[in-house]
């Protein structure tokens, strides 16, 4: 895979040869089992795979470089680059000022561009409408497009179903970056409606067979599809693309859910042809990196430990997603950096369920040793981790040094 040349201070003097000695022993990445870094009175278990995929990779040396290539002009990002707080800042510190929030809403006016100005476009892509717009002021919105390439990967299996006359349903969340330029592309060519999560995905179901009154499909799914839409003629053919992050046994229970849904309605017997008819045979469009994040989690979730520890942006889908699944089987401390390690008994971390940052007293049990799940989003800097291994291992004053545990892995 393709090396990039992003910043050094997003590596990490830890994580980074963590990660590079394990691709060495495993270089087909079959083996998820977790990595352990024992301190003696704390250890980690570290995920298999975790932190900066291709994509975000991809996305930070283009800006960067962006930067580089135009010491002299204004430089503008759509919005986020990826959804992490200190490449966002960084970025910000060198002059980079973002024209939009991550829900589209305005932070600079367009009518105050030129076509002299560099706007770069973040990893998540954008809609076809903001891309017209940018260029009929006469900017250049080719050259630092840092749109994802599995997010395009999406774009087009979306056009491709478009194509063969069947409506695109897309699962993501509505008000995220890369649903809502998933959704703009996807429309282009095809009817195409916007679903939550299984939840939706049963109601749709109900305009699917008749169920539910054709008219009210309108209030319940507003904003989420596409103009002209007709719910009694747009319904019968259909296929399911997704937001990459999203969880993959998710999108694969709704896409399963809706292909039964379509068999029982037609009347059509499960594993024949006809059922392409009103089902497209789309494949999962998660990207390798969430998928291996994913399964790397579960993985690690097989373990015993006292608690989790989940780094990224708060705003990170992906990351949202790994916090969900450590949830489910321990205490889990979603935070964004090493900076809400106040102390070795005080943790301030991000609630999922109330979105507000909370402080936990005595997070850390009395007995020895501890065992601490580590990972983090793919929007991560190896840093970022690295600093929230060191401040964890700082609470322990007779914990073995960095470099008596790392010896093994050099």
């Amino acid at each position: 895979m393709k090396s990039f040349d992003i910043p050094a201070y997003y590596r990490s003097t830890i994580i980074t040869p963590l990660k590079e000695y394990r691709r060495r022993k495993d270089k087909l990445k079959r083996d998820f089992t977790p990595t352990t870094l024992d301190f003696g009175p704390v250890r980690f278990l570290i995920a298999r795979h975790f932190g900066f995929c291709y994509g975000v990779e991809n996305a930070i040396e283009i800006a960067y470089r962006a930067i580089a290539e135009n010491p002299d002009k204004r430089i503008f990002l759509l919005s986020e680059m990826i959804h992490n707080p200190d490449v966002n800042a960084d970025l910000q510190s060198r002059g980079v000022r973002f024209l939009l929030d991550t829900l589209g809403r305005p932070l600079i006016p367009f009518s105050e561009l030129t076509p002299a100005d560099v706007v770069i476009i973040p990893a998540f892509g954008t809609t076809l409408e903001t891309q017209r717009e940018l260029a009929a002021i006469g900017l250049d919105v080719a050259t630092y497009d840092t749109t994802c390439p599995f997010v395009e990967k999406v774009w087009n299996k979306a056009s491709q179903i478009g194509q063969k006359a069947y409506t695109v349903i897309v699962h993501g969340k509505p008000t995220h970056e890369e649903t809502r330029a998933t959704f703009s592309h996807s429309k282009e060519g095809a009817p195409t409606v916007v679903i939550n999560d299984m939840k939706q995905a049963q109601r749709l179901a109900l305009y699917m067979t008749g169920e539910q009154p054709a008219a009210e499909f309108f209030t319940e799914f507003a904003g989420q599809y596409s103009v002209g839409f007709d719910p009694t003629r747009d319904l019968r053919r259909i296929g399911v693309v997704n937001q990459t992050t999203m969880l993959a046994s998710d999108t694969q229970g709704i896409a399963d859910y809706l292909k039964q849904v379509m068999i029982r309605q037609y009347g059509l017997e499960e594993g024949s042809a006809m059922v392409e008819e009103h089902f497209a045979n789309t494949r999962d469009t998660l990207c390798y990196a969430t998928n291996d994040n994913q399964d790397a989690t579960y993985a690690l979730l097989t373990y015993p430990a006292d608690f989790a520890v989940v780094a990224g942006g708060y705003n990170s889908s992906n990351t949202q997603h790994i916090v969900e699944l450590c949830e489910e089987k321990l205490p889990t401390y979603f935070i964004e950096s090493d900076r809400k390690i106040l102390s070795g008994k005080l943790i301030s971390h991000y609630n999922l369920h109330t979105k507000q940052e909370l402080v936990t007293e005595d997070y850390m049990p009395r007995s020895r040793p501890v065992t601490i799940l580590l990972t983090c989003g793919a929007s991560c800097p190896d840093a970022v981790v690295e600093g929230v291994l060191n401040r964890l291992v700082a609470a322990f004053p007779d914990a073995k040094s960095v470099e008596e545990v790392m010896a093994e892995f050099n």
